[in-house]
């Protein structure tokens, strides 16, 4: 079970990194004393969690003392220990804070904290398996540097959602698509109570070269999107697919889609508004 711990000096980017692999699916716990890791690591075994990051720093001086020790004992029990420490140059961290305006944890004039700060966590950064200079590093290139230190993969899924526009457009998604021209299979008697899952239901709103044709586009169009959020260090995507009533026509298209794109990552999160098959 991977448990990282995160450290460095304050303005150093430990956040963007905590926040980077809670995305990457770590259970994360900001500014864990570290007497507490290895009761957090046995809690989360208990529990089925199987990726654990914390962030120790400053902020947790007055424990620090134990860290030695409680790395040690923490080392007998997961062999997937690591220790990232981040540090950049004093005028940089300065900069960051001023831009913040945040208060340094350990409250005197900037340069006198970091001063202090690094001799502080000496002996954190002496323990680190991997220290990360992020004077010049923006936070997408911090996390991605994160991610490759620990071999983990950026994973990025296009989330899918089907719904009825007569039961009002989703606000929690990133893009709403409109897919009523498609043929609508409510109006033959046979397809009405099924869903656009069912064969007979997709075969029904993609029929003509037409549909076939507006469809190639939207999928276009929902691929550009998704590598566009991609490409700027996102995580997910998610596309709204709108038909009138939710039961057909976006569902069928949704489904399509998940088949279509898969190196995506897609997955459908909900047919919010699809009733069951009755047929």
């Amino acid at each position: 079970m991977p448990f990282v711990v995160v450290s460095g000096l304050s303005g150093s980017g430990k956040s963007t990194v905590l926040r980077t692999l809670e995305d990457a699916g770590f259970f994360t716990t900001d500014n864990l004393p570290p007497e507490l890791w290895g009761t957090l690591h046995d809690l989360a075994r208990a529990r089925g969690l199987h990726r654990i990051a914390v962030t120790t720093d400053a902020r947790t001086r007055e424990f620090l003392s134990a860290l030695e020790d409680s790395y040690t004992r923490l080392a007998r029990r997961e062999e997937q220990l690591h220790i990232l420490f981040l540090e950049a140059d004093a005028g940089v961290l300065i900069k960051r804070f001023n831009f913040t305006r945040r208060e340094h944890p350990l409250g005197d004039t900037l340069l006198v904290d970091f001063a202090r700060e690094r001799e502080l966590l000496s002996p954190m950064r002496a323990m680190a398996d991997t220290v990360i200079d992020t004077t010049n590093l923006s936070a997408k290139e911090l996390s991605e540097r994160a991610l490759a230190l620990l071999k983990l993969d950026h994973d990025f899924r296009l989330r899918l959602m089907s719904f009825g526009f007569k039961h009002s457009p989703p606000r929690d998604v990133d893009l709403v698509l409109d897919v009523r021209t498609l043929p609508n299979p409510y109006y033959d008697p046979e397809l009405r109570p099924k869903t656009g899952l069912d064969p007979a239901v997709a075969a029904y709103a993609f029929q003509g070269e037409d549909s076939e044709a507006f469809y190639a586009e939207l999928r276009h169009f929902v691929r550009t999107a998704a590598e566009r959020a991609r490409t700027s260090g996102r995580h997910g995507y998610t596309v709204g697919i709108g038909c009138t009533g939710g039961q057909h026509r976006s569902v069928a298209v949704a489904d399509r889609l998940v088949r279509d794109l898969t190196d995506l990552n897609p997955q459908v999160t909900d047919h919010r508004d699809m009733q069951e098959d009755h047929g």
